[in-house]
């Protein structure tokens, strides 16, 4: 018996760390968690907001490579869980039969469904318009990323875990009305792909629950399992927030209800 691998993929402005939590959980449960950073991500938060420069040059195409690379070398196809745009790479790598199921949290959208138009504190670079980086400041992550919970909590979550994004990335995402990347392309058609669970906040100002409703529809011509879940008074740091124990034991049942065990059989 071997312990079945879940790969944690996070999202725009958080780092690995923001993973912390749940690779716990999910360990205790058995499974083997492994949380990968982004290419170019410091040891922790606060180093890599201190030198965020190797991140600037970041893509969608080098992020999805990246994690393509680290899922193929485990040998047997793990547990996909993604948030932000790593949910949106959750669902490549699941529809290209690399994982063995993926929970998509909050996933930057795919194929024809729109982003909508940030809220304005979102697109308020320091910098300007030419710095390759967008940072939120603590106000701003409080306003549109963690808008649910007071603006204490907001800070102890923006201290530990909030990182820049590459304005790349953003670009490739669709941002603000930009071309959005072939690589946001998901083959939503695939019947034998493992299956998909779809999570949306219904307060999420950054992927808002229309948008993540609008993504569980594109799968609405395959018969391989998609389900979708919504919480209630949740915003886009559900993953890190208070209430994160809720959204990772449900995700902890509903990969039981489809037989991914903490353990599988090998030979």
């Amino acid at each position: 018996m071997n312990r079945t691998p879940v790969v944690f993929i996070h999202g725009a402005w958080l780092h690995a760390q923001s993973w912390e939590a749940w690779a716990e959980r999910f360990a205790g449960q058995g499974f083997l968690a492994l949380t990968p950073g982004w290419p170019g991500e410091a040891a922790t938060a606060r180093d890599t907001r201190l030198s965020p420069g190797p991140l600037a040059g970041l893509d969608l195409d080098a992020l999805t490579d990246h994690y393509a690379g680290i899922v193929r070398s485990l040998g047997v196809p793990p547990v996909l869980i993604g948030h932000s745009v790593g949910g949106l790479i959750a669902q490549r790598l699941v529809a290209d039969e690399a994982g063995r199921a993926a929970v998509a949290i909050a996933p930057a959208p795919i194929n024809r469904v729109p982003l909508p138009r940030a809220p304005v504190t979102a697109r308020m670079p320091g910098g300007g318009a030419a710095d390759p980086l967008m940072a939120l400041l603590p106000e701003q992550f409080h306003e549109v990323f963690a808008n649910t919970v007071t603006a204490e909590e907001s800070g102890r979550l923006f201290e530990r875990y909030a990182v820049p994004v590459p304005r790349r990335l953003l670009t490739d995402l669709g941002c603000d009305g930009a071309a959005r990347s072939p690589l946001a392309r998901v083959d939503t058609g695939n019947a034998v792909r493992g299956p998909l669970l779809l999570i949306s906040g219904q307060e999420d100002l950054l992927v808002p629950d229309a948008v993540t409703r609008a993504v569980y529809k594109e799968y609405g011509d395959s018969t391989a399992v998609t389900d979708l879940k919504q919480f209630a008074d949740r915003a886009h740091s559900l993953v890190v927030d208070a209430g994160w124990r809720f959204v990772a034991d449900y995700v902890l049942g509903w990969l039981d209800e489809h037989g991914v065990r903490p353990l599988t059989e090998t030979g």
